[in-house]
């Protein structure tokens, strides 16, 4: 016969969060639908699936961009795209006019939107018919946004309430944490679980050490960054510098290969294979077929 658990004085604990108690059903109330969102970069959409059951059978569907609501860690070592890539993603949701706001720690407002425009020119966009749906947080600028989490995302609020803002990009989330990696955590749960309240879909950019592998989620502040987020980018550069390499690779010895692959994805079904990855003469990021083909 089961026993029953012996009955626990609950005066003996602090009082229970009872705001923080759903059944299922009641969560699923408050919850989304999760649909792609099309990111302007040439090879990601097509990377992301959900499954579906038709007549009993589970269905491979492509989702047709990064899921909805997902908060996305962007890591990679220096000129590996990063900043490319959340600049044309920020560009597209602007052009179909939607209100994106653009956190830069690291380079200040009038500086980057320079390279906003370089990118929408690339894209075959008029920046001038949807400037004014990017709405800049100049922290690089400005250091107490840098040093005052509470305060920065005070200031996102008010940017996402006045301007009806459904993206974030914050161009890096490590400029937050540089000289203090032990807060790491704690400055990413703050920013993941601020940005889940107000159901904004994000791209959140991370710095490697150059110590750290090509091709691993890790990042400055260590893993906390990838294993709070919804899932992780990852942009790699790699020398070929081997015969191996040059046979992997089908390139000549000397020569720069780049890679991408998705680390990962909560919300989602997504490609696992290391992709090559190009950034063109016109400063676009491009995702291109999987090494070894397929």
């Amino acid at each position: 016969m089961k026993k029953e658990p012996e009955k626990v004085d609950l005066r003996e604990y602090p009082e229970p969060a009872l705001k923080a108690i759903f059944t299922a059903k009641e969560a699923l109330q408050k919850a989304p639908n999760i649909e792609g969102v099309s990111t302007g970069i040439e090879g990601l959409d097509e990377l992301f699936y959900t499954v579906i059951s038709k007549d009993g059978k589970l269905i491979k569907q492509p989702l047709g961009g990064i899921p909805a609501y997902a908060v996305f860690n962007i890591t990679g070592v220096s000129d590996t795209g990063k900043s490319l890539m959340v600049e044309q993603f920020t560009v597209e949701q602007a052009k179909k006019g939607y209100k994106i706001a653009f956190i830069t720690v690291e380079t200040p407002a009038n500086f980057l939107v320079t390279g906003l425009k370089l990118r929408a020119s690339a894209m075959g966009y008029d920046f001038q018919k949807f400037e004014d749906n990017i709405i800049l947080i100049d922290a690089a600028s400005h250091g107490s946004l840098r040093e005052n989490i509470p305060e920065l995302l005070s200031t996102l609020a008010y940017v996402i309430q006045n301007y009806k803002v459904k993206f974030t990009v914050i161009d890096s989330v490590t400029g937050l944490f540089e000289n203090r990696e032990m807060l790491a955590r704690v400055v990413v749960r703050q920013i993941f679980n601020f940005l889940k309240k107000w159901y904004q879909t994000a791209l959140l950019v991370s710095q490697k050490r150059s110590g750290h592998e090509e091709l691993t989620a890790e990042a400055a502040g260590g893993y906390a960054v990838g294993h709070i987020l919804d899932g992780t980018m990852v942009l790699a550069k790699e020398l070929v510098d081997s015969s191996y390499k040059a046979k992997l690779y089908k390139k000549e010895i000397g020569d720069i290969v780049r890679l991408f692959r998705i680390d990962g994805c909560r919300l989602s079904g997504h490609d696992t294979k290391t992709h090559f990855l190009e950034i063109t003469e016109t400063g676009l990021v491009k995702i291109l077929k999987p090494i070894g083909g397929g």
